[in-house]
């Protein structure tokens, strides 16, 4: 069977952070603004809309007193977002901010809504199961949290979701420190039924079955494709494809969401190297009509967890536009 043609990705540019900025995670609003976390400055930021092409100034939202990772909308412009001292203390909690009537410019006021036990090790990449339930990747823990919201997502509660071998992260890694996470990026399929996970250490991309009643697993982690140097995804179920930001290795790749395909990874962005694409680590779909699996914004650190060549470009938001190849183009193409 013939591979589906690779889209033509076209990267620009959105919005520049100054060098050794550490951009993790995104959340897209539906007036198309975008929504960033900072995890090493420890702070939240707001990029306006922007026309393709067009660079626009980024706002700092708020500035916190741990570091900041995960962010999920969990209501229309309600945001739950996590903190965690992942290499310290592992002191770990969840706060909420309502951005209903928020202007840029002036402050927020987030409150803690869930502080985590001391099994916590790492809060990383979040993503929401169903409308009030969080699925947490602890990616120095090997596992991932369910966090059950309540009262407006003004209280939580939260267990060990599931625990698995490809999530555990590799403690001799760390050459510089700090070592590679184990579980890093999670997305759920409400379409096919399936949690899909990244393990950074493991370099293993996953699925895990989800019961649709009770929102917990219906089955044992499955394994997807091989893929090192993994961070952060989006995912297209309709098309079939998670597309993932290779964090260390500079590149965004298209990943088949159905085990035995791992041979049809592929790269379609960043090889040949692009220093537009200096540490890219989170993705996530535009909200605009007939954005989804057309047109997604990506997060990069400019390689301040690993420069190449040792240099360290500004980190920065990005618009990526597929392409895809027209019906004639593809018959003579069998790739």
């Amino acid at each position: 069977m013939a591979i589906a043609p690779l889209p033509t990705v076209t990267l620009t540019p959105v919005a520049y952070f100054p060098q050794k900025y550490f951009l993790e995670n995104l959340a897209v609003r539906m007036d198309q603004s975008v929504l960033i976390t900072a995890v090493l400055q420890k702070e939240l930021w707001w990029v306006p809309p922007a026309a393709p092409g067009a660079v626009v100034e980024p706002v700092l939202v708020h500035t916190f007193e741990h570091p900041v990772t995960g962010i999920v909308e969990i209501a229309p412009d309600v945001f739950v977002i996590s903190l965690t001292e992942a290499y310290t203390t592992h002191e770990s909690h969840l706060v909420r901010i309502d951005f209903t009537r928020w202007t840029p410019g002036t402050p927020v006021h987030p409150t803690i809504v869930y502080t985590f036990d001391d099994r916590v090790r790492g809060l990383n990449g979040s993503c929401l199961l169903g409308p009030t339930v969080m699925a947490i990747a602890d990616c120095f823990a090997g596992l991932i949290w369910r966090v059950d919201l309540a009262d407006d997502a003004r209280s939580a509660t939260a267990r060990i979701w599931l625990s698995d071998d490809t999530m555990a992260f590799d403690p001799d890694s760390g050459v510089p420190p700090p070592p590679q996470p184990g579980v890093n990026g999670v997305r759920y399929g409400a379409q096919d039924g399936y949690l899909y996970y990244t393990s950074t250490a493991q370099k293993v991309f996953m699925r895990v079955p989800v019961d649709a009643a009770t929102l917990d697993p219906a089955g044992p982690a499955q394994f997807v494709a091989a893929i090192d140097n993994a961070d952060d995804f989006c995912l297209d179920e309709e098309a079939g494809f998670a597309y993932v930001t290779r964090h260390r290795a500079n590149t965004f790749d298209r990943v088949p969401l159905t085990p035995r395909h791992g041979s049809e990874v592929r790269h379609i962005a960043g090889d040949p190297f692009d220093d537009t694409l200096v540490g890219p680590s989170s993705a996530a779909w535009g909200r605009g009509a007939g954005d989804h699996g057309h047109v997604a914004y990506l997060t990069t650190d400019g390689g301040t967890t690993a420069p190449p060549d040792g240099v360290t470009r500004r980190a920065a938001l990005l618009r990526a536009e597929f392409t895809y190849p027209t019906a004639a183009a593809s018959a003579s193409d069998p790739s």
